[in-house]
């Protein structure tokens, strides 16, 4: 049966159903939620799980893969349509636009990454009434939550990345971080939120991605992100190099967000295995040093999430292969019988662990240190999902190629 039809069948039971779920002050402010780490802190996992789920409202929103943001009474969706990117507010309960802004971003797309259509990729991420957006050809803008209006605009540099852009911003206080530039050159970049003034940049290394994370190392805050040669730690108040690896995979560059774990960092990308390491500080002096090393399973899109000290992933080994991984000893658990998924974004209530793969199916599964262990699989989209789901009390909207549905267990 289409997603349609089930959206005719269901319309009474919506009709009741959409004044009954709140809206959490800020369920879902940036990519992988409010810690960046993929915990979801609001969904409300039920005794058991129903044999569907409840479709409330699809609508087109424009291509794309980023995450919707849910804040408030707003849900912000970050789009293409035609040669503009467009942000667009919505009202969760219903689907209807409370706003919509766009800008033009005309350019032409690389044939490497033609198949997966001109984005964007990145997730907006909102801090103190305001959101900032990165756009495939490189555009940084910052919007005012409430209205929509453009407060300051970047533009593209005349050089962008190989494939593009996909990292989602990370904001501290009074500064959004995001890696500017192309191929080979660019700039980790400190903005001031209201200005959009560079307040610092390190221009050692073109940008990956992958997204940013803050973490506090040795007693200095610093932003550690994977560039397009390095995997590296930058103090967050002045942007200096702290420390840097070199680190490139199989894929040309590296699409992961780091993983930070007991203060050690989780380094993973095709081709390199999984690693554990540590910062160290001696002076004036970091380092890193590595804790273990496996090659059993590695990571390349898809991001993992971490549940007790273990971690859930879907390895690109074995065309797809789940496993969990003890973060304490390096040692695989378990892992799924091979040709699982080509992609999956992954998420979890730390009860339980959510895997929505690139074609359209949700798997729910147990944090089990033992064994693959899915609990139901749900049909949500109809098109490919290459977006991470946004979850919050009972719902779930679900991205596709060029639409946005909502979900909810009932």
């Amino acid at each position: 049966m289409t997603l349609k039809k089930l959206f005719g069948l269901w319309v009474l039971t919506a009709a009741v159903l959409l004044t009954a779920f709140p809206v959490g002050a800020q369920d879902w402010p940036q990519w992988r939620g409010p810690a960046r780490d993929g915990v979801v802190p609001s969904f409300q996992v039920p005794e058991s799980w129903p044999e569907s789920l409840t479709p409330q409202w699809e609508i087109e929103v424009g291509l794309g893969y980023a995450t919707p943001v849910l804040v408030d009474d707003h849900l912000y969706v970050f789009s293409r349509q035609g040669d503009d990117e467009i942000l667009m507010a919505l009202d969760p309960r219903s689907g209807d636009t409370l706003w919509e802004t766009r800008y033009a971003a005309p350019f032409d797309v690389v044939g490497a990454a033609a198949r997966h259509g001109k984005g964007p990729k990145a997730t907006p991420t909102y801090a103190a009434g305001r959101l900032f957006t990165l756009g495939m050809s490189g555009i940084v803008t910052a919007f005012d939550a409430e209205t929509g209006a453009i407060t300051w605009q970047r533009p593209a540099d005349a050089i962008q990345p190989s494939f593009h852009t996909a990292m989602s911003p990370v904001v501290d206080g009074e500064r959004v971080i995001v890696h500017v530039g192309g191929h080979n050159q660019g700039a980790l970049t400190a903005f001031d939120v209201s200005t959009g003034a560079a307040v610092w940049s390190w221009d050692g290394d073109g940008p990956a991605y992958g997204s940013p994370v803050i973490a506090e190392m040795e007693g200095t805050r610093q932003v550690i992100v994977f560039t397009q040669e390095n995997f590296v730690g930058v103090s967050l108040a002045d942007g200096a190099l702290l420390w840097r690896r070199p680190f490139t995979t199989q894929a040309t560059t590296t699409s992961q967000t780091p993983i930070v774990y007991d203060g050690d960092v989780i380094q993973a990308g095709r081709g390199n295995g999984i690693t554990r390491f540590r910062v160290v500080r001696e002076g004036t002096a970091w380092t890193t040093e590595d804790l273990w090393h496996t090659d059993d399973v590695s990571l390349h899109m898809a991001n993992g999430v971490v549940v007790d000290g273990v971690l859930y992933g879907l390895s690109h080994l074995n065309s797809g292969q789940y496993f969990g991984l003890d973060l304490d000893t390096g040692d695989v658990l378990w892992t799924s019988t091979p040709r699982q998924a080509d992609h999956a974004s992954m998420l979890t209530t730390g009860q339980v662990v959510f895997s929505l793969e690139a074609d359209g199916e949700l798997v729910i599964l147990d944090s089990s240190r033992d064994e693959f262990s899915p609990q139901q699989r749900y049909a949500v989209a109809t098109s490919a999902s290459w977006g991470q789901p946004t979850l919050s009390e009972n719902r779930v909207f679900v991205r596709g190629v060029t639409s946005l549905a909502l979900w909810t267990v009932e």
